[in-house]
Parts: structure tokens; sequence; C-alpha cells
């Protein structure tokens, strides 16, 4: 089984079908009969997502992976028993993916959002490799990733102690990107006037 795989595949699932909450929110207690319908509903929603991703789950696996896991009795259960057999697996591909994330950089001038994406997916593989890394730095280590031209983006952000999530950070370079482009043209228009207004010929004693 190549668990780093299967549980890629597993989580977009579960997160396109509604379900992963199940996997990460832990179970509630079953609500007394007095209990407030908002109560019973929200338990009644845990129950069917965990429910329903054990089942997605045992579906994926192989007749003695079934055999051996349809005694767990909740999704959550049956994935840690999962990572304790296959977490191993992780371990050097979550390093190599680290060091593609500290080694990556963006080269001056092409596309920021292509690299942001870039990093973005690194970053979303540690996760699912079972790295945790806090958005502020995720967002760090995108910052650091860029070249010189962003230096005053960077020195905002340090000063003002901003913050954003990763798409609005991808926002923010674009319209930097753009202002950094626009400049850049108009200096060239102006180097480009500048040597047309010059006097051609030889120097005049």
């Amino acid at each position: 089984m190549n668990f780093i795989d299967w549980k890629r595949n597993l989580e977009i699932v579960l997160t396109a079908e509604g379900y992963k909450f199940a996997l990460t929110d832990p179970k509630p207690d079953e609500p007394p009969e007095n209990a407030s319908a908002v109560v019973k509903k929200s338990y009644q929603q845990w129950v069917k997502a965990s429910e329903m991703s054990h089942c997605y789950m045992l579906a994926s696996m192989t007749n003695v992976l079934q055999h051996n896991h349809e005694k767990f009795s909740t999704a959550a259960e049956l994935l840690s028993n999962l990572e304790e057999l296959f977490g191993h697996q992780s371990r050097p591909a979550r390093q190599s993916t680290m060091q593609m994330v500290m080694n990556t950089r963006m080269a001056e001038g092409t596309p920021v959002r292509e690299h942001v994406l870039q990093m973005m997916g690194y970053l979303n593989v540690l996760e699912v490799l079972g790295a945790s890394i806090d958005p502020e730095t995720q967002v760090n280590m995108i910052l650091n990733s860029l070249p010189p031209s962003f230096n005053q983006f960077k020195l905002n952000y340090s000063m003002n102690n901003l913050s954003y999530s990763l798409s609005e950070l991808m926002n923010s370079l674009q319209t930097v990107e753009r202002v950094i482009k626009n400049d850049h043209s108009l200096l060239n228009l102006e180097k480009c006037s500048s040597s047309k207004l010059k006097p051609k010929g030889k120097n005049m004693k």
C-alpha cells in the first residue's frame, strides 16, 4: 500500500464530500434526550461524516486490510492505525519535500503566481505527510523564496506586522508584480526618450 498517495487521495475525496472534519474533530458525546435540536443535529452530522469516511477508507483498501480494519468504529481510529502501520513511509518523503521548500527560489522576472502555486503545492504535500506548519510560517517560507525585487514588500510585511492567508499573499504579490513591471517599463521609456534627445554627429569645438 502506498500510504502517502492513498492518504492524499482520501483527503481530496473527503474534503469534496464535506466529511473530512470527522478525521480532525473529536467524537462528540452522544446528546441526552432533552438536548436541543441543534446539539442533536451536530452530533448526527459528525456520526454520518465518520461513517461515510469509514466506508470510503475500507472501499479503497485491499481485502486483507479491509478484514483487519473493519473492527474500528470510527474513521479517525482506522486512520490512526494505518498511520502506525505505514506512517514510516512518509518520513523520507517529508524530509525531501521540506528540502524543496527551503531550496526553491523564484527567478527574477518569472511569474510570481506560478511560483507561489508551486510553493503552496509543496506545503500541501507536507501537510498530507503529517508535517504541522502554522500559517504564518508558511507565508514566511514563501516570502523568503522571493527575489530582491520584492524586498520592499517583505519589509512592509515585517514592519507593519501584516497577516495574510496564502491566497491573500498571492493576490498581493501579483499586485506588486504589476507595479514592478510598470515601473520597469517607465524606466525603459525614459531611457529611450533621453537617448533620442542626444545630438548626433561630431562634437563642435
